[in-house]
């Protein structure tokens, strides 16, 4: 003997009932088959009957609406046009709502009355239906036989009456019986509902009474879920769970299931198994008294619209049976808690509510402890809104170390602020309160990190797409199968902005087509692109700065402090005054953001990762020399006379060695900024105006107002860069421009080098770095390779980035 419920939305229409067919004729044996109402008939029926009590005649507008609903699937499916029992269930349906409107009241009874109408159609149907399809069909009115008190609206079932009725008219039943589900009838047989989850129930009682092999729950989704498939996409099917496993995340939110009206099923240790009507093919969920599997995390559920109150105050401990008395208060305004947590100390309470009970807690325990919060005993009540509960279930947790860290570390790398935290004493559910506006976030981020073959979605805002960051782009779009195939990243361009344009797109920008979507864009202002960008609240959300731009350098801490990380190659945020430097860096502490840099210092060489490792372990740095700019070292290598100095800086700006301004290389301040930079790096405070600098290019060349003008300076100048060069090729040396920390003290220069010194073959647009550290006294930690161009600046922001996408492990 087996049971099969199908909820209003497996007989929605025609042809999800002749799906519904096709499951029951699958089937062999003994088919107990239990149907909900048609679709949102129950739904309709409370609508009809609060109309007719408020003297509205639309509930006739209603009423004939599902009358013709009803007849067209009747005319459809059984080829007739008047089917005598449903009709004269509407007549009986009419006669009630009709004396509902005249009295203008409507009592539990009867309302009870009516919404049992829906499941007393649809049996009715479907019986019909497949005994013209030649099925031996035996229809039962669930009134007959589930029996209840007269609790109207959530009438208590009698058990022993009603498994006694079910047995010994369905225990040796070899064909399909029909049954409503939800109606029931009191000792005087008027009907009676069993409540939320009715249909549900009734099958369990049923599969109890019978002891059948199995409970099949026919539904529109494919079973249970890992999370709401509405707010996570890649939520997956559940293939077994526990019976406690299942209740933890029915009552979190999970629709699919309501495990109180399955307890029956539960005490008698059947299994239940929650398919597809429309997706048959598919094993769907299996909800039995024990798994073997070792799957850690179950599902992440929730509750969206919730309200937190809180009672504290040292005086708590000094009134008499107070706890009792709080809950006390609740119960009798029928307040239902979904979360509590207390300080160890009692000087503290807190409740989570559904937001429309809230609000008369709030109002009915403010009354009731009036006197107390008058003497100071009690705090005034404070309550909190626009809340909701996130929970992660899984009877494995009980046994594992740091789940419940794994979780609170996941969100607050992500800014999920956690207002209070619940764990049961079974420890098959960590449940924490979050903002309402984080909930998808919040779920998501958690979805990733414990489900592992999940794809982490990480993103990505960028502004800036020049050279850099037209190439930063192609090695994401070239790069992006093997990131989630093989390492299970998903990077997402999510936001994308030039100077002028500026474009976002929460689903993702095609890394094929970001240009024309960002031709297409608003005007650019960077203080309204930061506010879609916190607005959108996505989760592992990356800012990406490839300017040289201080407006945008100044976004930086609005975005950290949103736990939003920031990577970029702009040095003005590293090299403004050491307390803003000191504020950048404790942000990032404080809000679990990270503010990674390693592109200021030689573009894509692991310098300043490498200076970190260097210094957390516990070395200190003492001395650093250093050639920073490949550009400078480009044009000096490049450079022998045979053609004029200013040409070459032209071959650099082209090949795209040298900043957006060359001058700003050829001024050293850049070489400036990455000094401070490495200083402050290694630990010490330090400001610009601290390093010397003695500038080489002649002053009538860095004190022009536009490129031309610069640039016919320089040429006016060959001479002297002439001079220059001749004068080192005569001393056997090689110009490098040599940024220097010693004693304190720091200089960048112009220097001639000998053949013996490190920096003499130097090629090209190469950097080096040379570290004396306590461990490296002698021999100096050599750092050495690229360190201009747009592919390989490029490189160095990717491996940021990576950095930050690694999956929670």
């Amino acid at each position: 003997m087996i049971v099969l419920k199908f909820g209003g939305t497996s007989l929605e229409s025609v042809d999800s009932i002749k799906e519904v067919k096709e499951v029951i004729t699958s089937k062999s044996g003994g088919r107990i088959v239990v149907v909900s109402a048609i679709g949102k008939t129950t739904n309709e029926l409370q609508h009809m009957a609060e109309l007719a009590r408020a003297g509205d005649t639309q509930y006739i507008s209603v009423y004939e609406q599902l009358h013709d609903q009803h007849a067209a699937i009747i005319s459809s499916l059984l080829d007739i046009s008047f089917h005598e029992k449903i009709e004269a269930i509407f007549k009986q349906l009419r006669r009630v709502c009709d004396g509902v409107f005249l009295l203008k009241e409507l009592t539990k009874r009867s309302l009870d009355f009516i919404l049992s109408a829906g499941e007393l159609l649809s049996s009715n149907i479907i019986a019909s239906y497949l005994k013209k399809e030649g099925e031996q069909v035996n229809l039962l009115d669930s009134r007959a036989f589930i029996k209840t008190d007269d609790s109207f609206g959530g009438a208590v079932v009698d058990f022993h009456t009603s498994n006694g009725l079910l047995k010994q008219a369905l225990e040796t039943s070899s064909e399909v019986t029909v049954m409503g589900g939800f109606i029931s009838s009191a000792p005087n047989g008027e009907s009676t509902t069993l409540g939320r989850g009715g249909s549900d129930y009734t099958a369990s009682i049923v599969a109890a009474a019978l002891d059948a092999e199995i409970l099949e729950i026919w539904t529109d989704v494919d079973g249970l879920m890992t999370a709401d498939p509405r707010m996570v996409k890649h939520a997956q099917v559940i293939d077994e769970i526990t019976y406690e496993e299942a209740i933890e995340l029915s009552h979190f939110g999970a629709k699919v299931l309501y495990s109180p009206s399955l307890k029956p099923c539960f005490e008698k240790d059947i299994p239940i198994r929650i398919k597809n009507t429309f997706n048959k093919q598919t094993e769907g969920t299996l909800v039995s008294s024990g798994t073997d599997d070792d799957q850690l995390v179950k599902g992440i559920t929730s509750l969206q619209n919730v309200s937190l109150i809180s009672l504290s105050g040292t005086g708590l401990l000094s009134i008499p049976k107070f706890t009792k008395d709080f809950f006390a208060t609740l119960a009798q305004h029928n307040l239902g808690v979904e979360f509590i947590t207390q300080s160890n100390a009692e000087h503290t309470i807190t409740i989570g509510l559904a937001s429309e009970d809230a609000e008369c807690a709030y109002h009915v325990l403010t009354k009731n402890f009036e006197s107390h919060i008058a003497d100071g005993l009690i705090d005034p009540i404070g309550i909190e809104r626009d809340l909701s509960i996130l929970a992660l279930v899984g009877k494995n947790m009980k046994n594992q170390v740091g789940v419940s860290g794994n979780m609170f570390h996941v969100l607050g790398r992500n800014g999920v602020s956690i207002k209070a935290i619940s764990q049961g004493s079974s420890e098959r559910n960590i449940s924490a309160i979050v903002k309402k506006a984080d909930l998808s976030k919040s779920l998501n981020v958690l979805h990733e990190a414990f489900f592992q073959y999940e794809v982490k979605r990480v993103n990505l805002f960028i502004v800036g797409v020049g050279n850099v960051g037209k190439a930063f782009l192609e090695q994401l779009r070239t790069q992006s199968f093997i990131l989630r195939e093989e390492h299970r990243i998903s990077i997402k361009l999510t936001g994308v902005a030039n100077s002028q344009k500026m474009t976002l797109d929460e689903e993702g920008i095609s890394l094929d087509k970001w240009k024309d979507k960002l031709d297409a864009g608003d005007d650019f202002d960077p203080k309204r692109f930061q506010h879609k960008i916190i607005e959108l609240n996505l989760r592992n959300s990356i800012f990406i700065d490839i300017t040289a731009a201080k407006a945008i350098a100044d976004l930086y801490p609005d975005f950290l402090q949103k736990s939003i990380s920031v990577v970029t190659p702009n040095k003005i945020a590293a090299t403004e005054s050491f307390i803003s430097y000191q504020n950048l860096k404790q942000t990032t502490r404080r809000y679990s953001s990270q503010f990674l840099i390693e592109t200021n210092v030689c573009a894509g060489l692991p310098v300043l990762s490498t200076l970190s490792d260097v210094v957390r372990s516990g070395d200190h740095v003492h001395q650093i020399e250093a050639v920073l700019s490949g550009t400078l070292n480009f044009l000096f290598n490049e450079y022998d006379g045979s053609r004029n100095f200013v040409d070459v800086i032209k071959q650099a700006k082209e090949e795209g060695y040298t900043e957006p301004d060359p001058r700003m290389d050829l001024s050293c301040e850049d070489v400036k900024r990455k000094l401070l930079i490495l200083i402050r790096e290694s630990g010490y405070s330090f400001e610009m105006n601290e390093i010397a600098l003695e500038a080489f290019m002649p002053s009538s060349c860095q004190n022009t107002t536009s490129m031309e003008e610069f640039y016919k300076q320089v040429e006016k100048q060959e001479d002297y860069f002439k001079e220059l060069y001749q004068k080192s090729k005569e001393n056997g040396t090689r110009l490098k421009v040599v940024a220097i920390f010693k004693d304190g003290k720091a200089t960048v220069k112009l220097s001639e080098i000998r053949t013996e010194h490190p920096f003499y073959h130097l090629e090209g647009k190469d950097n080096i770095v040379l570290f004396f550290t306590d461990r490296y006294k002698e021999q100096p930690l050599v750092i050495k390779g690229a360190g201009a161009g747009a592919a390989v600046t490029a490189s160095g922001i990717f491996a940021d980035v990576l950095r930050l996408s690694q999956p929670e492990s």
